[in-house]
C-alpha cells in the first residue's frame, strides 16, 4: 500500500471514530415538575408511556422549591430534593418493568408511571 493510500486509510478511521459517539448517543428523556402542581415525562416532546430497554439520558427540570422529580424502578432510585431548583442530568439504564416517577411530598396527585419492554 502506498503512503497515500494509508493516510487514507488513517483518515477515514479518524473521521468514523470521532462520528461513532454521536451515533451511539442514549435518547433523551425530559421530566418536569413544576412550577404548578405537575410531572411529566417526555421523549421528543410526548408523554412516554413505553419504553425499550436500555440507556437513556434523562434531564430533569425541577421549577419549583416545593416539589421533586423522584424516579423508581427495577434497579433505580434517582431523585432531586424538595429544595432544589434547577436542571440535573442523570445517566440511566432501563431494565424490563414498571416505573413510577411522583413528587413526594404531592404523591397522591402528582404521580405518573411507564413500562420498559
Amino acid at each position: 500500500m502506498s503512503r497515500i493510500s494509508l493516510a487514507l486509510v488513517a483518515a477515514v478511521a479518524a473521521v468514523a471514530l470521532a462520528v461513532a459517539p454521536a451515533w451511539a448517543a442514549a435518547p433523551k428523556l425530559v421530566g418536569t415538575v413544576g412550577p404548578d402542581f405537575s410531572i411529566k415525562l417526555t421523549k421528543a416532546g410526548k408523554k412516554v408511556t413505553s419504553l425499550k430497554a436500555g440507556k437513556y439520558t434523562i434531564v430533569v427540570q425541577d421549577k419549583s422549591s416545593i416539589h421533586n422529580f423522584h424516579l423508581k424502578g427495577p434497579g433505580l432510585n434517582k431523585l432531586t430534593s424538595v429544595s432544589y431548583m434547577g436542571n440535573k442530568t442523570w445517566a440511566v439504564t432501563l431494565k424490563k418493568g414498571i416505573y413510577r416517577y411522583v413528587c413526594d411530598p404531592h404523591a397522591t396527585s402528582m404521580k405518573g408511571s411507564f413500562t420498559v419492554a
